[in-house]
């Protein structure tokens, strides 16, 4: 969900200005992806590298993190029956933060109609860095250690690879989004920055990926 503050700044509006109307795209992207019957959503939220921000940036983003994960406003994905996850380096966010995923994982867990993954302090080295770490401490034999060893122990393990990739704001690359899931994800590149990407944009992506021939190595 890239272009939060180009798109404020080319508005002449405050980079904050940018990451709100970001956060509300993010509630109608969702509401669009399930009438489409799209059953897996995962949204990067917050990067490892976005640590190097201003404070008052990240504290604004935090804060809007905390308010997404509130009662109020997960009280729709819960009637609707999406499950919720949170995705990345959880020990580095605030207690109370830490307080709020848990309280809405447990809340949406039995949730069947669909998964929202949120990737929040999230990075593709770091999650393979923390799987490779997991698989050391469980003293796993080398020559047991598979492609299926790595999938259980990263932040998607028992979730789908992911079909199609999407990235606004012009960007052509995917920074380390879901690096190892991502192997064989259909990539779509939009000019337009996060907070202007409309349903329209949405169901272009959707024909796009339709249209391509998935061949996977075959």
């Amino acid at each position: 969900m890239d272009g939060n503050r180009r798109w404020a700044k080319a508005k002449g509006l405050p980079t904050l200005e940018g990451h709100r109307r970001g956060y509300d795209r993010v509630k109608k992207i969702g509401r669009w992806c399930k009438e489409r019957g799209v059953k897996v959503l995962t949204l990067w939220a917050f990067s490892t590298e976005n640590w190097k921000r201003s404070k008052a940036e990240i504290d604004y983003l935090m804060n809007l993190l905390k308010f997404a994960l509130s009662k109020n406003e997960i009280s729709q994905l819960h009637k609707d029956g999406i499950k919720v996850r949170v995705i990345g380096q959880k020990k580095r966010l605030s207690k109370d933060l830490q307080k709020l995923i848990e309280e809405t994982e447990e809340r949406t867990k039995n949730n069947k109609e669909g998964i929202l993954n949120l990737a929040i302090s999230y990075g593709g080295r770091a999650d393979i860095l923390q799987a490779v770490q997991k698989i050391i401490n469980k003293k796993i034999p080398v020559d047991q250690i598979t492609e299926e060893t790595i999938d259980q122990n990263l932040w998607t393990a028992d979730l789908p690879n992911p079909d199609l990739i999407i990235r606004t704001s012009g960007e052509l690359r995917t920074s380390g989004f879901l690096t190892w899931e991502s192997a064989y994800a259909e990539l779509y590149f939009c000019q337009k920055h996060w907070p202007d990407f409309t349903e329209e944009d949405l169901d272009k992506a959707i024909e796009d990926f339709q249209n391509r021939q998935r061949r996977m190595g075959k």
